[in-house]
């Protein structure tokens, strides 16, 4: 078992234990943190969907991107990550979603966001009435080839997550 699949393993066995369920919002990835969080058996209790939305209509669209933020920050930013990750969480219904965009090359990086960069966001839907739901994004830069980026997009992906869904157990415990 490779690393991604025992994270996805173990963000099963969280959601699971949780009751909560996932869904993904993905560019650079294309598919491949849904298929990912799949590989575990018995992701159907708790993976909801997965939005590939590699266009900048796509992501307006599909999952209400705001063009002020793909105007002003482009598609590669944290702000258009934080955007698809609540709109995922937003449109399934989903307790948490997890977005990646980036720039897998091997071209099409400048000097201010080079191959490599991906913006990795994860939401979380908390009960109303808490007033605890979020958005945060993360910044990850990656070295390697097309398939090594997206790869380790993927990778940043489930981590942030799993960080995520564990630091929510952790302050409910509290």
């Amino acid at each position: 078992m490779d690393e991604t699949e025992s994270t996805a393993a173990v963000l099963g066995e969280l959601l699971t234990d949780r009751d909560e369920t996932l869904a993904v919002a993905e560019s650079l990835t294309g598919g491949l943190v849904g298929s990912r969080v799949t590989e575990v058996p018995g992701a159907s209790a708790y993976f909801d969907r997965g939005f590939v939305t590699y266009a900048y209509d796509a992501k307006r669209e599909v999952l209400g991107v705001s063009r002020e933020s793909l105007d002003a920050e482009g598609a590669v930013s944290a702000a258009v990550a934080e955007e698809m990750a609540a709109g995922a969480r937003d449109r399934a219904d989903a307790t948490w979603a997890v977005a990646t965009t980036g720039i897998a090359g091997p071209g099409g990086g400048t000097a201010e966001k080079p191959v490599g960069l991906v913006y990795v966001a994860v939401a979380h839907a908390a009960p109303w009435g808490t007033e605890a739901s979020f958005v945060r994004s993360e910044r990850v830069v990656l070295d390697g080839d097309r398939d090594a980026v997206r790869r380790g997009a993927v990778n940043a992906a489930l981590d942030a997550l799993v960080a995520a869904v564990r630091e929510v157990d952790a302050e409910e415990a509290d």
